[in-house]
């Protein structure tokens, strides 16, 4: 159940600050908040976030969008502050290695300042990644992790991992209200078809009649949580009282192997163009799932989106998506 908080320090509407949000999970998150009330400012630069992701949203009362790299300092009133603002998916990441590292670091102080000015509540969107390959499963939030801290996923795995650390620093300095939330593989409408993930690559060719490309040989496992769902358990995280200081995992845990998950995508959509194989990325993790006991019990919060209901409303979002010819 969703908690309502209202902040000491001001009152009227509460006023929520999103960075990265005309991304994915960013514009389902301004869309959420404004329909409980909030006013809503999504911050974005563009670079992966797209404008009809909150084309919707551009003309209802509260709601403005600031086109702003959140690396260059920030003066804007907010109650709450949702930091999301970083390249996510492995081609992003991989194409703007100092981007990355300048949004999790910087962005992240700009953004810590910006609540420490103005008392606000912080939320940083950490992510599974700091697990690296993980050797403890499913991943709770106390395993350290297993990353290569100079490989070529270091600029996000080790870019949020210092987020993290900055985010608790200004806990432990100022007493700032702060929280992590660790994003697990999320999945649903306004997804790029070029993101590269899973899901927008396998759903993308299989609508194009094109053999589904897997990395390996498949029995790598993901988990896969519907981004409605998400956005529950980081409102959940930001308004539920008490979770000052606190890490919580976000995702499904039900686990599934890549080419399990690839058939099943296939079948849906009704696909017969097979499946094609590609060598394996450096340090792309074995095993990802994770352990929700601190969400169920603090937040009470868990998925509630099966598989098969959320894949068919991805499917129909970048069937209707491609149809008007929309690429990245």
């Amino acid at each position: 159940m969703m908690c309502t908080w209202h902040p000491a320090t001001r009152g009227g509407i509460l006023e929520a600050l999103v960075t990265g949000g005309a991304g994915f999970i960013g514009s389902h998150l301004c869309a959420a908040l404004l329909e409980r009330g909030y006013s809503v400012t999504c911050v974005d630069n563009l670079s992966t976030g797209a404008r009809r992701n909150i084309a919707s949203l551009l003309d209802q009362p509260g709601f403005s969008f600031l086109d702003h790299d959140v690396v260059q300092p920030l003066d804007r009133p907010a109650d709450v502050i949702f930091h999301l603002a970083s390249p996510a998916s492995v081609p992003d990441y991989l194409a703007r290695p100092l981007a990355t590292l300048h949004a999790n670091s910087s962005g992240t102080l700009n953004m810590l300042e910006l609540a420490r000015r103005y008392r606000a509540r912080f939320l940083f969107t950490s992510t599974s990644e700091i697990y690296g390959d993980p050797m403890v499963h499913p991943q709770p939030e106390i395993y350290w992790g297993n990353v290569n801290p100079n490989g070529p996923r270091s600029c996000y795995d080790e870019g949020k991992r210092f987020g993290e650390a900055l985010t608790f620093a200004y806990h432990r300095e100022y007493d700032l209200d702060v929280r992590l939330v660790r994003i697990f593989n999320t999945y649903g409408p306004h997804s790029r078809p070029d993101d590269g993930r899973i899901v927008p690559n396998f759903v993308t060719q299989a609508l194009a009649g094109r053999p589904i490309t897997i990395y390996g040989d498949g029995s790598q496992t993901r988990s896969y949580c519907y981004v409605s769902d998400m956005v529950d358990g980081l409102m959940g995280a930001i308004f539920q009282p008490g979770t000052a200081g606190e890490v919580f995992n976000l995702g499904n845990p039900d686990e599934y192997t890549v080419e399990e998950f690839a058939r099943r995508i296939a079948a849906l959509v009704g696909s017969d163009a097979g499946f094609t194989h590609m060598p394996l990325p450096v340090d792309d993790p074995t095993r990802r799932c994770p352990d929700i006991t601190r969400a169920r019990d603090v937040l009470g919060w868990q998925p509630k989106v099966d598989l098969v209901t959320g894949i068919q409303r991805t499917i129909e979002w970048f069937r209707d998506l491609l149809a008007v010819g929309v690429e990245g």
